[in-house]
């Protein structure tokens, strides 16, 4: 991962040797590319680090920024140059997957701040019916054990080529349930993204706390549906 660094140190221009405090693929005094830079996904794109974006106009940066570093326009340029447009066009689009992605712009900023986010995280420091521990969330423990049971039945009923309807109904409408908490969790994230954005540090400490839970949540919940779906064969 990219490391965040202080705004405030130049970055001199290979070129014409003009520093400047942004982290940018082009000098924007002599606009010549830069080698590929620490920074963040945000810099790349001269937006602020917010989890509120406006997505038409990082789309639209996306684009332009991906003609300046076609390949075509380096043709006649030096081998580091060349070299450079390649690596800036590999970051660039590691850095728009990931900004323009809800659930992966939240865990990509909160892990900037020194969030635990992920499998590896899932859990820790938690006690084992928390919301976040590694297993299944409290509220949702009655419901998951009966969906582990009818899965394993579907899974013995498909080894002996038998056909269940009852039961892959019984599934599907699980699955649908659990798609509708998915989207509950995907709206209380985005409640939480104005109070990150302009909240102080305080806001932020507690905002952060419930996205992290919220993230792991919805990790657990991705997981039931993919295992569903992957047992319907859908």
């Amino acid at each position: 991962m990219l490391k965040v660094i202080d705004s405030a140190v130049p970055v001199e221009c290979w070129s014409c040797s003009v520093a400047h405090n942004e982290v940018t693929l082009f000098c924007p005094n002599c606009r010549k590319i830069q080698p590929p830079q620490q920074g963040t996904y945000f810099s790349i794109f001269g937006v602020a680090p917010h989890l509120n974006l406006d997505l038409t106009a990082l789309e639209d940066s996306f684009h332009r920024l991906s003609r300046r570093l076609h390949p075509d326009r380096f043709a006649r340029a030096t081998d580091p140059e060349k070299e450079w447009s390649l690596a800036d066009t590999a970051l660039l689009n590691d850095a728009y997957r990931t900004l323009k992605d809800s659930v992966r712009r939240t865990e990509y900023l909160l892990k900037l701040h020194g969030a635990e986010i992920g499998e590896e995280h899932a859990g820790k420091n938690r006690r084992p019916n928390e919301m976040g521990a590694s297993r299944a969330p409290a509220d949702l423990l009655e419901e998951v054990f009966d969906l582990n049971m009818q899965l394993e039945e579907m899974r013995m009923a498909k080894a002996s080529g038998e056909e269940d309807p009852a039961l892959k109904q019984s599934l599907t409408e699980a699955k649908t349930k659990f798609e509708g908490l998915l989207n509950a969790v995907d709206d209380d994230l985005r409640g939480e993204w104005t109070a990150w954005d302009n909240g102080d540090d305080e806001a932020r400490h507690t905002a952060q706390n419930k996205m992290v839970a919220l993230l792991d949540r919805r990790r657990y919940l991705s997981n039931l549906v993919r295992e569903v779906n992957e047992t319907l064969g859908s």
